[in-house]
């Protein structure tokens, strides 16, 4: 335990963070969750609908620092191509 009082503060400010982060996080997975079951269920107008959301909620966790950017990104990248494809014919 710290003893200081400036070590005191930041340690309650840690897990002031550590909630904020946790709950960021976890809606963002909650998001990403429900959109990759409309892509498995290959309901392309229900994926298209929660689209825009998710991408705003990692971009948001991005900005507050719950994730890193590259992770967002690739979050972004990956859904939106799951997105694109479904209902396509496979290509020869």
């Amino acid at each position: 335990m710290a003893y200081h009082r400036s070590a005191v503060r930041q340690w309650r400010r840690s897990l002031r963070r550590n909630a904020i982060n946790r709950r960021t996080k976890s809606t963002v997975r909650s998001q990403i969750k429900r959109l990759r079951t409309a892509v498995q269920e290959k309901n392309k107008e229900a994926a298209v609908k929660l689209l825009p959301k998710t991408m705003s909620l990692i971009d948001k966790s991005v900005k507050k620092g719950a994730i890193h950017k590259n992770k967002g990104a690739r979050y972004k990248s990956r859904l939106s191509r799951q997105v694109e494809l479904i209902n396509l014919s496979p290509s020869k």
